[in-house]
């Protein structure tokens, strides 16, 4: 009994393969929707990579934000510490004068990365006035101001 005269015509074409089509039809011949391996429609192939890209993006995103709060953050703080300093340092001088208090209120201003802004004396008390400018992104600078008072106990 010969098996292949009772199946008939079916088997009598040659299996093609990918590598034997012409150029012209090597495309794929799937319609738009049709399912893939594993259950996928042929347009839901990329999917999770795009939004993996998106969540990647805002993660840079809120990540420079917060970069850039706590880079102004600090430069409020080297303001305050160098205007606190710049008082002290200038208080201990006032005997000698707005230009020894305010000489000595600068020089510690200028160790401490600010700019001091304005400097008067006020009986003992020394009024410093400080400013840091900082860059928290590229392009776009801020300048954080503080103002300290320092001069003896009064009781």
């Amino acid at each position: 009994m010969n098996h292949r005269a009772t199946d008939g015509p079916r088997h009598q074409h040659r299996r093609r393969w990918h590598n034997d089509r012409p150029d012209a039809e090597r495309r794929d011949t799937r319609s738009q929707g049709e399912r893939l391996e594993g259950g996928r429609s042929d347009g839901d192939r990329g999917g999770a990579t795009v939004v993996l890209l998106a969540v990647g993006l805002v993660f840079v995103l809120v990540g420079t934000f917060g970069a850039a709060v706590a880079v102004a953050a600090m430069a409020a703080q080297r303001a305050a510490v160098a205007a606190d300093l710049g008082a002290l340092a200038g208080a201990g001088k006032a005997l000698d004068g707005d230009v020894g208090a305010c000489a000595s209120a600068l020089d510690v201003v200028d160790r401490n990365g600010g700019r001091l802004v304005a400097c008067r004396l006020d009986g003992l008390d020394v009024l410093v006035t400080v400013e840091v400018a900082v860059t928290p992104l590229p392009g776009l600078t801020r300048v954080a101001v503080s103002t300290a008072r320092a001069g003896p106990v009064r009781g």
